[in-house]
């Protein structure tokens, strides 16, 4: 009998931190989905709206993740992970996602490119400019979010895919392919589903405050009582 009544507390013991987790779960998902998502739509308005909003906004979602998942999860290695890669994500997903846009649904538009330009900004960043004008008259100068790498010559015969709206620039390539980079696209879902991972990870084993001190007791021993 009280063999018994030892396996059961011991059962009970071992599954307690599976258990845990498991009712974890839901709540480490909700952050782990929300935050990169978050991401994304700072992305979104700093292409659409305003470049300097989405920066404050996707270093709000940084900042989030980091608290989140550094100062109430106590997970200091996931929350640097996840920090680097959510800055990362929101660095990737506006390009990427203005070129899905307005390649997929954006008006084709021959144009010829009158001169390109390579500057340098106050951080010391070559820039290029691609200076091109459609076949309705229209002078535009295009940046490198709008795909003007320095890959275009002077009077070369180009593409404009142009947003339907109007509310983009117009993103420019040599052909009317409307395929999609491979490579920004698995960069962008890489980055998403690694820092989805890393938060879900971090919020299913997060460690308490008490966990944290009986962590330090066993690493440091107990605190030294001050003479008085």
């Amino acid at each position: 009998m009280g063999t018994t009544g030892t396996a059961s507390v011991s059962g009970a013991a071992a599954a307690g931190p599976a258990g845990a987790a498991r009712r974890r779960v839901p709540g480490s998902l909700a952050w782990a989905v929300l935050l990169p998502l978050a991401t994304v739509l700072s992305a979104l308005v700093g292409v659409y709206l305003w470049m300097w909003l989405g920066v404050v906004l996707m270093l709000a979602a940084s900042a989030t993740v980091a608290i989140v998942a550094g100062g109430v999860w106590n997970r200091a290695g996931a929350a640097l992970l996840a920090t680097a890669t959510t800055m990362a994500l929101g660095l990737f997903a506006g390009p990427t996602l203005h070129e899905a846009y307005v390649k997929q649904f954006g008006e084709r538009v021959d144009a010829l490119v009158v001169d390109t330009a390579k500057h340098v900004n106050g951080k010391g960043t070559e820039l290029w400019v691609c200076r091109v004008v459609d076949t309705t008259g229209t002078v535009q100068d295009l940046a490198d979010v709008q795909n003007c790498h320095g890959q275009f010559r002077r009077k070369q015969q180009v593409i404009l895919f142009k947003d339907p709206l109007g509310g983009l620039k117009p993103w420019i390539e040599a052909t009317d392919d409307r395929g999609l980079d491979t490579l920004s696209l698995s960069a962008t879902g890489g980055l998403f589903a690694v820092t989805t991972a890393t938060l879900l990870h971090a919020g299913t084993r997060r460690r308490s405050d008490a966990d944290m001190d009986a962590r330090k007791r066993r690493k440091y021993g107990p605190p030294r009582r001050s003479a008085e």
